[in-house]
């Protein structure tokens, strides 16, 4: 085994691979029960991919984002959300608690982020959100531990 090559965690350990693809599954079903839509759950899938770069997680929720309705502008500025008009304020909110949660920043950040998702979400779209945000950075971390390629389409 080369220095490039690495144990793909979800092969090697199927049943957790399936318990956390479970988790991210359940999550993404509390978030609609919770009155958020897809196009939130795949925005914040991505926003949390970028922030932890996960290319393969990136390539596949991209695909997924624009087979919700998320527009490729919308996808090409995401990184920038804060200066566009592009996103609404549910969205907004979403985004900010994801990153909050995804970089842990000094808790007088976290609290302020939080205040302003729970101003706009509910709290059972706030919790929703949060495990939208756990499950897909875990999902990172497991497809960057395993370096899974991004092979060209």
């Amino acid at each position: 085994m080369t220095l490039a090559e690495r144990v793909y965690l979800d092969k090697q350990h199927r049943s957790a691979f399936l318990a956390l693809s479970a988790l991210a599954k359940e999550a993404k079903t509390a978030a609609l029960n919770a009155g958020l839509d897809e196009v939130l759950v795949e925005l914040v899938n991505m926003r949390v991919s970028q922030l932890n770069g996960c290319a393969y997680c990136l390539d596949v929720h991209h695909r997924t984002a624009l087979r919700v309705g998320v527009t490729e502008q919308r996808l090409a500025v995401l990184p920038a959300w804060r200066d566009t008009a592009l996103f609404d304020e549910r969205e907004r909110a979403a985004l900010a608690l994801a990153e909050s949660i995804t970089l842990l920043p000094e808790p007088a950040v976290q609290d302020r982020e939080y205040a302003f998702a729970a101003s706009v979400l509910s709290e059972e779209q706030l919790s929703a959100v949060s495990w939208v945000t756990i499950a897909i950075g875990s999902m990172n971390r497991m497809s960057i531990a395993s370096r899974h390629p991004v092979r060209p389409r």
